[in-house]
């Protein structure tokens, strides 16, 4: 479904992504683990449009997406919860929503949505009009997923969505990401710094370092693995 053939990204003259070749299949949940710093947001910020590519492409259903801006991006299906929530601090919860549909103008799907994501994240609905900015960080992370959610993506871009959470919050948030996975079949691509969490959610994961991928294996295989147990485990 999607595929980063041999991608370069760079800021300035900085390298941050070094030929790097991933690939996402439809319904899978993929994780890309790495240090802080490793290029891991910087390979969804390509993805998405955000920081282009200098080398390599990016397709997506077989279209080629490499240069494309991010508005058209998302409309293909392609959407990203970035890092640090990001959400429209001054608009209420029921406003960021409407956001996140803004390219949207099927107005009865648009309601069926917006209960939709009310009934992933219950507190949501409690404080539909509430403003964003007053939100705790758990209930910022809902709302900036519920928000992707609204645009209706067929791949979900999620980055680092544990940042700053509380273990309580986080182990609520994966489980909703692989509900959201198995109920609408939406393919899932997360960075994640806990990569515990991280490939134990995983179909297939693939690991970064110095804006490189050195190993791609099945979740389950490299929590066993003992170089990743090593690096990124703390056993």
């Amino acid at each position: 479904m999607l595929k980063l053939k041999d991608v370069h990204t760079y800021y300035g003259n900085i390298h941050a992504l070094k030929g790097i070749n991933i690939e996402v299949s439809e319904g899978e949940i993929i994780s890309l683990i790495g240090a802080n710093g490793a290029g891991k947001s910087t390979t969804l910020m390509t993805t998405s449009g955000i920081v282009p590519a200098k080398q390599g492409s990016i397709e997506f259903k077989g279209q080629d997406i490499t240069h494309l801006p991010p508005d058209e991006i998302v409309k293909l299906g392609i959407c990203q919860v970035p890092e640090g929530r990001r959400i429209f601090p001054y608009l209420t919860v029921a406003e960021n929503l409407d956001m996140g549909a803004f390219l949207r103008n099927d107005k009865t799907q648009i309601k069926e949505d917006i209960d939709y994501v009310y009934g992933l994240f219950p507190i949501l609905a409690n404080r539909k009009n509430q403003v964003g900015g007053t939100l705790s960080g758990g209930e910022q992370q809902m709302l900036a997923i519920s928000r992707a959610l609204m645009s209706r993506p067929k791949v979900l871009l999620l980055d680092e969505p544990s940042l700053g959470l509380a273990p309580i919050i986080i182990k609520q948030i994966f489980s909703i990401i692989k509900k959201i996975n198995e109920e609408h079949n939406t393919t899932i691509f997360i960075v994640e710094q806990n990569a515990n969490l991280a490939l134990k959610a995983a179909n297939r994961g693939y690991v970064m370092e110095n804006g490189a991928i050195t190993m791609t294996d099945t979740g389950e295989n490299l929590l066993t693995n003992e170089d990743v147990k090593k690096a990124y485990l703390g056993i």
